[in-house]
């Protein structure tokens, strides 16, 4: 019998671009990628895990403008305990709601903007960048 709605790239049907990953692996990445653009500020992947990535990243920062102690727990069990700055001893939670939100405390959504770029040489993927707006 037939699938039913969209086709795949495999001729299933079914979404037509989804990374090949399990559950556990996709929260895995989407965890470390999160964290790494709350540390260094932009970060280049695949355009469909960065559509990914900025819809968790808008939540985190939306998590940081509010403050409160249930928002920073919410936030430290998604974000990974990573040390942005030896010398302080600062990790990515903290860098979050220390310059994040504040820093967007006045928009009302849009933190994050993703850029393509052209596409991966070894296997034709489509790239972008994920980067705060200023």
């Amino acid at each position: 019998m037939k699938t039913q709605g969209r086709k795949n790239v495999h001729g299933k049907g079914g979404v037509r671009f989804k990374t090949g990953w399990d559950q556990g692996r996709e929260n895995a990445v989407l965890r470390n990628l999160t964290s790494q653009l709350i540390i260094a500020g932009h970060l280049t992947t695949t355009y469909s895990t960065a559509k990914k990535v900025q819809r968790k990243v808008e939540r985190m920062v939306s998590y940081a403008k509010k403050g409160d102690l249930a928002s920073r727990r919410l936030a430290a069990a998604f974000v990974r305990e990573q040390i942005v700055d030896q010398a302080t001893g600062q990790d990515a939670v903290q860098k979050l709601f220390a310059v994040y939100g504040p820093k967007y405390q006045d928009r009302q959504g849009g933190y994050t903007r993703v850029l393509r770029l052209a596409n991966r040489r070894g296997d034709n993927a489509p790239m972008a960048i994920i980067s705060f707006v200023d």
